[in-house]
């Protein structure tokens, strides 16, 4: 079985190899010209990608640095944080590494505050793009929408590039087997547990980056093939049985993950908790950054009628999950 989102595209924990600017007086005075795009990327999928890589592409043909333009937090963790989509990519610095990966010349990360979501269009287009960037074209899909209240989509955009002397390109969006590729079609997917097509979606597989979980008795080492991850504010796949990759400590280890409350033992108790099938003891502290990917839903969630009875599915679902890896050789 091949499967060419194996490989990430920049080593696991390398630096960005651009330049990441933090704020807009971040950004040198000769930075500019530039050729830019600007998104929340949450992901940064393949649709993305197809923005992104055409940014990069022009800067090139003309000579000029393509930049990709980005904010943390995401404007809805920020004005509607009760309402807020769990993110694929919480972490800044994981988007920022993915982003650099797409090929751009440097990230630039705006804080997003109320004086940043206050600001018009009109004026972000003139006092952003135009005077600080130096902004000679922009690369943007078609559900662009920016300034105060997201008054401003594509349209509104390009006439103010007419103005002050910038284009716009607008790009459809991307289709994968079929499927349109966005964030929240990616997060859908995610949510009902079909990690299969997400990694279509994101060119890569879905992963959660986290430690482990405090409390749980293990010490500056992992002597047991069961780890569990600690409470994550991003995203995670529904409820249910999955084929995993564990990474620790510059290792990777096959395993097969159970998301869920665990019913069986009565009192609802929610967990993330991947038993590793070709286990080593590693070190593994409780500060340890671990990554977990997601391969394959195996099953769904299920209270069994005994502990007895889920231990015997556990041993099914291990040998599936064998079965899989086998087939990824």
């Amino acid at each position: 079985m091949s499967d060419p989102s194996r490989r990430s595209s920049q080593p696991r924990g390398q630096e960005p190899p651009v330049p990441v600017f933090r704020s807009l007086g971040d950004v040198p005075t000769n930075f500019g010209p530039t050729v830019a795009a600007i998104g929340n990327f949450d992901g940064v999928h393949l649709g993305h990608r197809e923005i992104l890589g055409a940014a990069v592409l022009e800067a090139r043909s003309s000579g000029v640095r393509s930049l990709a333009i980005t904010f943390s937090p995401h404007p809805e963790r920020f004005l509607r944080p009760a309402t807020a989509p769990r993110l694929i990519t919480p972490d800044t610095e994981e988007r920022v590494r993915l982003l650099s990966a797409a090929g751009v010349d440097a990230v630039l990360v705006l804080p997003f505050d109320r004086e940043l979501a206050r600001i018009p269009g009109r004026d972000f287009a003139k006092c952003v793009l135009a005077e600080t960037l130096h902004v000679r074209a922009v690369h943007e899909g078609q559900s662009f929408r920016f300034g105060h209240r997201a008054a401003a989509g594509v349209k509104e955009l390009a006439l103010f590039g007419a103005e002050f002397g910038f284009a716009v390109h607008v790009h459809d969006a991307v289709r994968v087997r079929g499927l349109e590729v966005s964030s929240s079609a990616v997060r859908a997917m995610i949510s009902a547990g079909d990690v299969r097509r997400a990694r279509w979606m994101l060119g890569r597989r879905f992963a959660v980056r986290s430690t482990q979980a405090r409390g749980r008795g293990i010490g500056s080492r992992l002597l047991v093939p069961t780890v569990n991850l600690a409470e994550y504010d991003g995203l995670l796949p529904g409820l249910g049985v999955y084929v995993t990759c564990l990474r620790v400590a510059g290792r990777s280890f096959q395993a097969v993950t159970n998301v869920g409350n665990r019913p069986t033992f009565g009192e609802a108790s929610f967990a993330v908790e991947s038993h590793i099938l070709d286990f080593e003891p590693v070190d593994l502290g409780e500060s340890t950054p671990l990554e977990l990917e997601y391969l394959y839903r195996l099953r769904g969630e299920k209270k069994w009628d005994s502990p007895e009875a889920l231990k015997q599915q556990i041993f099914k679902d291990a040998a599936r999950a064998k079965r899989y890896f086998g087939l990824l050789r």
